[in-house]
């Protein structure tokens, strides 16, 4: 069932790539992105909801990681695609921590909800194996800034799989939220729109955006939200999700308003740093 993902009563809080956090020196650390370290603290936080990124190795593994090559993030360089497992294994994020595979992710944290970003086309099918091997079909919202990738990662999902409106389905929204008429949905449907505040200088979210998504049966989760005082003004105007990295505020926000929905203190990842 897609609703399953969405079973938590919104506001959803989704911790970005894990999200920022202050390490045992008191030192505020935003740099071990996408890394079991960063995930583990957003489940200790209490977050139940994980974003991160997906790209597939040459042998067809899926490594939890969001840039197309190792160079920004890590101590190594090249296109994940073009490497095997075993070379992209030994890339440290920051110097310090291993990218992870996804399908440890998904079994280290069995009790948490994945917003998964497609960024290749080669991540497609992987996914769908790692999907099947953890039967995690319904703990993960898939999406991508590619209709087409998105669309084909639909048309071959073999369960029922909650997705996120692609940039084409963004724009059909934003559209009839400006001339009222419901937008028709059928077939796989997106169950969320997870937009950004603006594309360039182009406002994306408005209220008018929010009731017609509402309208139409989506949630409307908003990233990437640092500011406490932009996340009160979208909590105020009806938003059902942030994604933010700055974990810390958002959970002190829902907290004070009564809407923190998180989870008791998770266990220590089982993760191994080799």
């Amino acid at each position: 069932m897609t609703d399953a993902y969405l079973s938590s009563p919104p506001p959803l809080a989704l911790a970005h790539r894990g999200g920022w956090f202050t390490d045992g020196q008191g030192v505020r650390r935003t740099e071990l992105e996408n890394t079991a370290v960063a995930f583990q603290h957003a489940i200790d936080l209490g977050y139940t909801y994980l974003e991160t990124d997906v790209h597939a190795t040459s042998d067809g593994v899926l490594m939890a990681f969001h840039d197309p090559t190792l160079d920004r993030a890590t101590d190594t360089s090249g296109a994940i695609g073009d490497l095997p497992y075993h070379e992209v294994a030994r890339a440290r994020v920051a110097g310090q921590e291993p990218v992870p595979v996804l399908e440890d992710l998904l079994t280290t944290w069995p009790e948490a909800r994945f917003n998964i970003d497609l960024k290749s086309d080669a991540a497609v099918e992987p996914l769908i194996d790692v999907l099947r091997r953890t039967e995690a079909w319904d703990r993960v919202c898939v999406g991508s800034f590619d209709q087409r990738r998105l669309d084909r990662a639909r048309r071959l999902f073999d369960r029922p799989v909650a997705t996120s409106c692609g940039p084409r389905d963004v724009l059909r929204l934003r559209a009839v939220s400006l001339c009222r008429p419901l937008w028709p949905l059928a077939g796989r449907v997106p169950v969320c729109a997870q937009i950004p505040l603006r594309h360039g200088t182009f406002p994306l979210l408005s209220r008018d955006l929010i009731r017609t998504a509402h309208r139409c049966g989506l949630q409307v989760h908003v990233w990437t939200v640092n500011e406490p005082p932009v996340m009160e003004r979208l909590l105020d105007a009806g938003v059902d999700g942030i994604v933010t990295d700055n974990t810390f505020a958002l959970k002190e926000i829902l907290v004070r308003r009564g809407l923190w929905r998180g989870s008791a203190p998770g266990a220590h990842s089982t993760l191994q740093n080799g």
